[in-house]
């Protein structure tokens, strides 16, 4: 057995310890951690036969499956470093990142070998592999994997090494590479353990996608750490996350605000068997105030949980205990993670409610940027302290409350205004489907608010009943001027409004 400073020596160890126990179903199929184990070390082979050593970078594109987790830990053995690919980016921002990063080995589905097809033949030294279906250009992973004896040693590998590499969106120019350290995932790991007492009882279902923090590392490997059993889904529909959560006995499952909102729209929702649900993790944006209280009613606990690419995943959570009494807050720092607000000029504030950029601290945060010192420089300070671009504030018990990123900040008047604000009120009125709130240019406010909505079916709506819906709870300066309606709102592979996308959509319209 081998220390457990990386994550291929941990997983190996769990194998070993509990080598019959489900590890992950996909599809109707389940495999064993022995099972799993097995592949990971076949893979490893594949890539150390294909020139892939400590350092280089191996990349999976592709919806989610079983092999995205197997090639990371395999590239962990190799002490190569995975750098999961976003299926939702053009071929050049794809050609971007694999050129960053210097991708030496693509694992792929049929399906998206379109994608960077055109990068082959720039890059000869890259092996293209894909899961099934081989295609001309294209090796057959499968076959490889088959024939390949199981790798049986470890690269000297330390906790400081890189284990990922993340890209960021890039919604303000090109995506950095976030880099992660078996340290950070470590970290990160024992935070979920420790924060949502994962056992080896849990079985967690997996929507989220695995090219985002969010399906990597949100309770998914520290699932597997302790021992439990993961469901993975190809992708989220709201139905079918339903239906698993009955199948398999789910009891902890991570999704963003608008992912709970389909499910509780969902026509199973109310009458379906949730009871073995015990917690429901949500991150990825604030979580308005009514969906809250449409999975309370249903006795569903949710946790809030805040955190980015660059804190591994969530750096802090709200207890659940705490839910209703802190309704809106993400919580308070994780075991293994520190928070706290700074003013313009980067000074920290001390002083309950007041507004400020979080900045966060721990070993799960990214020690900075690949091949990018100048923007690492700019997000972390030699104490370690990494600038999120959120806005937030403390209670005076300590609790975290997410106001807004900075670059969606309004000002409008001279007025700050925070758009997840009015979006939370806005979602409670019962014609609003979906809603997301920007600024447009107006020559006399310098920015109004614009309200954005995708209007429910049998319901009307005007701006007349919003300022009517808005004039008792919002001040004045923060009711918006206007309303925009639209049959869908533009939405990330992880749910998200891109709000980059919707601002110029909507500027185009003017």
């Amino acid at each position: 057995m081998h220390s457990l400073r990386t994550l291929a020596e941990w997983f190996e160890r769990r194998a070993w310890l509990a080598p019959d126990t489900p590890a992950l179903t996909f599809m109707g199929r389940t495999a064993t951690y022995a099972q799993m184990q097995d592949r990971i070390a076949r893979l490893a082979t594949v890539l150390t036969g294909h020139g892939v050593s400590k350092g280089d970078k191996v990349s999976y594109l592709g919806a989610n499956h079983p092999d995205a987790f197997v090639l990371m830990f395999a590239a962990s053995m190799v002490g190569a470093v995975h750098v999961p690919l976003n299926i939702r980016l053009s071929p050049a921002e794809l050609g971007f990142i694999i050129d960053n990063a210097d991708v030496r080995f693509v694992l792929a589905e049929p399906a998206c070998t379109a994608l960077i097809e055109g990068l082959r033949s720039d890059r000869a030294e890259m092996a293209c592999l894909t899961i099934s279906a081989p295609m001309a250009g294209w090796l057959d992973a499968e076959a490889l994997i088959a024939a390949a004896t199981p790798r049986a040693d470890h690269a000297q590998s330390g906790p400081d090494d890189l284990a990922a590499i993340v890209y960021t969106s890039g919604t303000t120019g090109r995506p950095k590479g976030a880099m992660l350290t078996h340290r950070c995932l470590w970290s990160n790991d024992l935070n979920y353990i420790m924060a949502f007492d994962v056992a080896s009882t849990d079985v967690a279902l997996v929507v989220a996608p695995v090219f985002h923090v969010g399906g990597l590392f949100v309770l998914t490997t520290a699932t597997w750490m302790m021992g439990g059993h993961v469901v993975l889904a190809s992708g989220f529909v709201a139905g079918e996350a339903i239906e698993a959560i009955e199948t398999h006995g789910v009891t902890v499952t991570f999704g963003v605000p608008a992912m709970m909102l389909f499910m509780s729209e969902h026509e199973r929702f109310d009458a379906a068997n949730l009871s073995s649900l015990r917690l429901y993790v949500a991150g990825g944006a604030p979580v308005p105030e009514p969906i809250l209280h449409r999975y309370a009613a249903r006795g569903i606990p949710v946790s809030q949980c805040y955190g980015l690419s660059e804190t591994t995943s969530a750096t802090v959570y709200l207890e659940t205990a705490r839910a209703l009494k802190k309704l809106g807050s993400a919580g308070r720092a994780m075991m293994m993670a520190e928070i706290r607000m700074i003013d313009a000029d980067g000074l920290a504030l001390d002083q309950p409610g007041v507004r400020g950029e979080i900045c966060a601290r721990g070993g799960n945060v990214s020690p900075g940027y690949w091949g990018n010192p100048e923007a690492t420089a700019a997000a972390i300070d030699a104490d370690g302290w990494l600038r999120t671009g959120d806005v937030g504030y403390l209670d005076e018990e300590g609790f975290l409350f997410v106001v807004d990123r900075v670059k969606d900040m309004i000002i409008t008047g001279g007025e700050n205004v925070y758009p997840a604000e009015i979006e939370s009120l806005l979602f409670e009125h019962p014609a609003i489907a979906n809603v997301s709130v920007i600024g447009r240019p107006d020559e006399r406010w310098g920015e109004r608010v614009v309200a954005v909505v995708v209007v429910r079916d049998g319901h009307d709506l005007d701006l007349a009943q919003v300022h009517a819906f808005c004039a008792d709870r919002l001040a004045r300066y923060k009711v918006p001027r206007e309303l925009v309606t639209m049959d869908e709102l533009p939405l990330n592979a992880s749910g998200k409004v891109v709000k980059t996308t919707l601002r110029t959509m909507i500027l185009e319209t003017s």
